[in-house]
């Protein structure tokens, strides 16, 4: 039966597990969008995800046609997924979107880029096609991130009936970084982002960062960004675009999406019996100290590095805090199968051991490292925190930022730069850095560590209710309400 209400997505809302018997086992998936958009598409009884098939578990489901109700899974070749996964989505288009490029030598784009480019080609066309199959005539088709970000404009060539929203999860690049890329790659790019009928981010910033690429960018005959006659500037400008062959003249809506928490949902969470459990035995280890919590993959772009010296800038200016804080610092590795990232994880264990060295003594370890992804573990230090350290250099839109305030037990100030997407609508309640000004971010911890109980409180009320103004269902019925308007 065709589907009304169509996702795209790399990950899916569940995973398959193979038993030695050969038995497969379905999973509830990880992560926060997953968890935001399987509670919404609940709500929607007609709807499909689409999703990549991750793991050997997932492609032995789908080569027995084990299946879901509402998923489907794509078996995509082995190789071509990680030259498109590895290769171009996080090894390319997200430190594009980053600025995370060590300039003098990357990146390079040579013949091996341009194989794994047709990869990622091929991968957005699998997608692509398995939604032009799978969609009910008119059908709502919402796709998800940078991985995806050609879907849109090859689905509106297989099926212009339907109406196609694309959400950046991540910040979209300066055009100065943005001209790295191979000219006809970033025209395809444009092109493929500009098959929507809506594309969405979760700031301002990175929507006009959108809208002057598309407004310089003339490969496709892109015209310039315009915005709707009487519309309040606050609302969703659009870009125009002229595709080639027959005239057809379109318009692409750009809107914002600042995508929360559901604070009633992550309190239960941060209630269960797991987590007092993990409470419990977090408080047994830091005693009466105040606590500096923050909580990352050892992501490149979440600089953690940077944290850690501001923190050991905290001891030495101020040694009045010397065994009376405690640094808990949850870093999952994340993408250890690229080698910049390995290295990272080291730099990042290996500062954390000097810290301790340096200012440990036999009854207080300054910092407190977890590299296990434990989300019990998590929402136990969220309830604890004293002081939330988010201090990203470039962030799409950091939801820790949000998380924490809503679930500590006694409040807490957040120390929060100015690179985290969450800025905008936090900033006037929290003490924000400059993400490169390790003094400064040491200053604010002071700051922070130092501040009246009742002031924190306050702030952290506010903050709360910041967060928690576009919960994850609302935000996906928001985009979903604006395609079918269209």
């Amino acid at each position: 039966m065709a589907s009304q209400v169509l996702v795209a997505a790399n990950r899916g809302p569940l995973s398959y597990q193979l038993g030695d018997d050969g038995t497969l086992t379905a999973r509830r998936g990880g992560g926060g969008l997953v968890s935001g958009l399987s509670a919404a598409l609940a709500r929607q009884p007609e709807a499909l995800w689409i999703c990549a098939a991750l793991s050997e578990a997932d492609r032995e489901a789908v080569r027995r046609g084990v299946s879901e109700p509402g998923v489907r899974m794509l078996d995509i070749d082995p190789t071509t997924y990680d030259d498109a996964y590895n290769g171009i989505a996080n090894s390319v288009l997200w430190f594009t979107h980053h600025h995370l490029y060590d300039i003098p030598r990357e990146p390079v784009f040579d013949a091996e880029f341009r194989r794994r480019w047709d990869s990622y080609v091929a991968y957005n066309h699998a997608f692509a096609l398995a939604l032009a199959q799978e969609a009910g005539e008119g059908a709502a088709v919402l796709v998800q991130d940078y991985h995806l970000a050609l879907v849109p404009g090859e689905l509106r060539e297989l099926r212009p009936d339907l109406r196609i929203g694309h959400f950046t999860h991540t910040p979209w690049a300066s055009r100065e970084f943005l001209d790295m890329l191979p000219d006809d790659v970033r025209a395809q790019l444009m092109w493929g982002m500009l098959g929507a009928d809506e594309v969405g981010f979760h700031t301002w910033a990175w929507a006009h960062s959108f809208m002057t690429a598309a407004q310089l960018d003339d490969e496709r005959g892109i015209a310039e960004p315009k915005m709707a006659a009487g519309v309040d500037p606050r609302e969703a400008p659009y870009v125009e675009k002229m595709t080639r062959g027959p005239v057809r003249h379109r318009r692409t809506n750009v809107a914002v999406y600042p995508l929360g928490v559901d604070g009633d949902e992550l309190r239960a969470l941060a209630h269960r019996p797991e987590v007092n459990d993990k409470l419990a035995a977090l408080r047994a280890e830091v005693g009466d100290r105040r606590t500096i919590v923050r909580v990352d993959r050892t992501e490149l772009s979440k600089n953690i590095v940077r944290g850690l010296l501001a923190y050991r800038e905290l001891l030495t200016v101020h040694p009045e805090w010397r065994g009376r804080v405690v640094h808990l610092a949850s870093a999952y590795p994340s993408r250890q199968d690229l080698a910049v990232y390995r290295s990272y994880t080291e730099a990042v264990r290996e500062l954390a051991e000097q810290i301790n060295e340096e200012f440990g003594t036999e009854d207080w370890q300054p910092v407190m490292v977890s590299v296990k992804d434990d989300f019990a573990r998590s929402l136990a230090a969220y309830r604890l925190a004293d002081v939330a350290l988010v201090n990203p250099v470039r962030d799409g839109m950091n939801l820790v930022a949000k998380e924490i305030p809503v679930v500590s037990d006694a409040g807490c100030v957040l120390v929060l730069s100015t690179g985290a997407g969450a800025y905008g609508e936090l900033r006037e309640d929290a003490l924000t850095v400059n993400p490169y000004d390790v003094s400064a971010t040491a200053d604010a911890l002071h700051a922070a560590l130092a501040m009246p109980a009742e002031e924190r409180l306050e702030r952290t009320k506010r903050l709360a209710s910041a967060a928690t103004a576009l919960p994850p269902t609302d935000w996906f019925t928001a985009q979903l309400s604006a395609l079918r308007e269209a």
